[in-house]
């Protein structure tokens, strides 16, 4: 034992008990450089002069003088405020309804949630334009089955971009206020109905109550992706359907106006950091990544309970008519019937493009007239599709290894660490996720221009790399929560410095975790398109960046086939990945 401690005291004192922060300072230093510093300097150009130097609010007052800015930007805060409200109010119930099964079944029914969320909003997006056209499958069914004679406008409007939306936002939705309500006590709920509440009220004033701070996260997540959409809006969206991530791109590629979409991306960026501001003083950003929520207090807290009690009330007399329309059976039906409908409304049009990948046919119709390979023969045999495609899986493996060697050490610093700093440094690994991301390419791009990494590979990983970290910490971060502490101390114990401790302990012991978030960065880069769109230049395109291009020219079968093939990569890639986090 003597020899142990003479060997431990001749050790170096920074290997031999560092603080474990030191573990998240490659991580720090990378979103410094390549993250907060190229949104910094987005920001500075939106109040520099065109002639340049000194201060100037040309911009912002350009955009407050012109009507038609400011009705992209109610337009852009309408949509963002109607998907998030939506999306709660369609994801809430199916939350609900998860978290009352048992785990494996649990399990096996988050999969019908997490397909769609990881599926390319690209596929996604293509999926919808199938369905909802005027030659589309609803349209054909309603025409065909005699319940119209005229097709009706389901794309290029209001209704097409919020169809779209609410699809790509309730599974996320779902995910974040899942983990809320399976941490809650069930037992309340039965002590408040023992002590005299009705179901109704006891859910409201009990559950829902506990609930709130998932509620309110996913609502936040939500609204802030939202803000920077502009996939669904280009597709499925028309001219009166702007929003302000599609104002910045023409500013950036079309006119060169950098002060200009400076200006409307810091307006995008402060929206943002307002509504974090509000969750934070509110519950506590770490609720987010599923930690515990802080009371509120005062008028905000009374107003609250006053809501919750109308509600409670109202619930009621609704539970009652219920009962007395449809009985107690049919009551207890409404929320697996409603849950299974919402699982129908996530998958179902995504499943719809697998078809017409192998259609007979030269133009996209649902059903097809036949079926055929000649189409997937079409994408095999292109070198443009395929060299888009290695382009991707290289990009993406690198962007995982970075992403999780990064944001796994961050995540361990933190488990590790009680400093008082912890939170502001969860809040700027989780940035990232927070800020949206035409803000980031944006900066990114204009960064990179003058680096020389515009169409390169090394940008693109680089870029991709920034928005994976979030990902693979959060992963990281969920599986160090079961993970027994007392396990590194016992090997300190035995004389290991942190750096054996972290070799020969934590890391076998926590390897699933690790190579699922190596799957889940790896999906996010495979998946990402708002990068590539400004760093690739038109030359290093990937995937996704060529499947936008095809679809801004035209829709055709070929598109289809590649649907097929992007759904069945990410879904495989996700099904192991949450094999891995399981096992682990």
């Amino acid at each position: 034992m003597s020899a142990v401690a003479t060997r431990s005291r001749a050790m170096p004192s920074w290997l031999r008990r560092p603080s474990p922060l030191w573990l998240a300072v490659p991580g720090f230093v990378f979103l410094a450089v390549f993250f907060a510093y190229p949104v910094a300097q987005l920001l500075s150009l939106s109040i520099s002069p065109p002639e340049g130097g000194g201060f100037s609010l040309a911009a912002f007052q350009r955009i407050a003088n012109t009507d038609v800015y400011l009705r992209v930007l109610g337009i852009t805060f309408k949509i963002a405020g109607n998907t998030a409200l939506w999306s709660l109010l369609i994801g809430y119930p199916l939350a609900y309804w998860l978290a009352r099964m048992p785990e494996i079944f649990r399990g096996r029914m988050m999969l019908f949630v997490m397909v769609p969320f990881w599926t390319s909003y690209l596929v996604k997006t293509f999926a919808w334009m199938i369905v909802l056209g005027r030659s589309g499958v609803i349209n054909n069914l309603m025409t065909g089955s005699g319940l119209g004679t005229q097709p009706l406008d389901l794309l290029h409007n209001e209704f097409g971009v919020m169809v779209g939306m609410v699809h790509a936002m309730v599974p996320l939705a779902v995910m974040t206020m899942l983990p809320v309500m399976i941490g809650i006590d069930r037992r309340l709920v039965q002590a408040a109905q023992t002590l005299g509440a009705s179901p109704s009220r006891a859910f409201w004033q009990v559950y829902f109550k506990l609930s709130l701070p998932g509620v309110t996260a996913a609502g936040l997540l939500v609204f802030i992706s939202s803000l920077g959409f502009f996939i669904v809006p280009a597709f499925l969206g028309g001219r009166r359907e702007t929003m302000l991530a599609q104002l910045i791109i023409t500013q950036v590629q079309e006119l060169l106006n950098w002060p200009f979409a400076g200006a409307l991306a810091a307006m995008m960026l402060a929206s943002a950091l307002i509504a974090c501001w509000i969750y934070d003083r509110l519950f506590g950003i770490s609720t987010i990544s599923g930690g515990s929520a802080q009371e509120g207090k005062g008028r905000i807290r009374d107003i609250g309970l006053g809501v919750l009690q109308l509600l409670a009330t109202a619930s009621s007399h609704l539970a009652d008519l219920s009962r007395r329309v449809i009985g107690k059976r049919g009551n207890r039906l409404v929320l697996p019937v409603f849950a299974w409908l919402v699982i129908g409304f996530l998958v179902l049009p995504t499943l719809l493009v697998i078809p017409l990948g192998f259609t007979s046919s030269q133009f996209l119709e649902f059903p097809p007239p036949g079926y055929s390979l000649q189409w997937f023969e079409t994408y095999f045999s292109s070198p443009l599709w395929i060299s888009a495609t290695i382009r991707s899986f290289a990009v993406a493996a690198a962007t995982a290894f970075l992403a999780t060697c990064i944001g796994g050490f961050a995540a361990l610093a933190l488990a590790h660490s009680r400093t008082r700093w912890g939170g502001l440094i969860f809040a700027f690994f989780l940035a990232p996720m927070i800020v949206p991301r035409i803000v980031i390419a944006v900066g990114m791009f204009y960064l990179f221009a003058r680096l020389g990494l515009v169409a390169t590979d090394l940008g693109l990983v680089i870029g991709h790399t920034v928005l994976a970290i979030p990902f693979a910490m959060v992963t990281v971060s969920a599986i160090l929560k079961t993970y027994d502490m007392r396990l590194d101390q016992a090997a300190a114990t035995l004389g290991a410095n942190r750096v054996r401790t972290l070799a020969y302990v934590t890391i076998p012991l926590v390897k699933g975790g690790l190579v699922a978030a190596f799957l889940f960065a790896f999906i996010t880069s495979f998946d990402e398109l708002t990068i590539a769109i400004f760093v690739s230049g038109g030359i290093k395109t990937t995937l996704p960046k060529q499947m936008w291009d095809d679809m801004i020219l035209q829709l055709n079968p070929t598109l289809a086939a590649v649907s097929v093939v992007v759904f069945v990569i990410v879904t495989s890639l996700l099904l192991l990945a949450e094999r891995f986090r399981r096992a682990s």
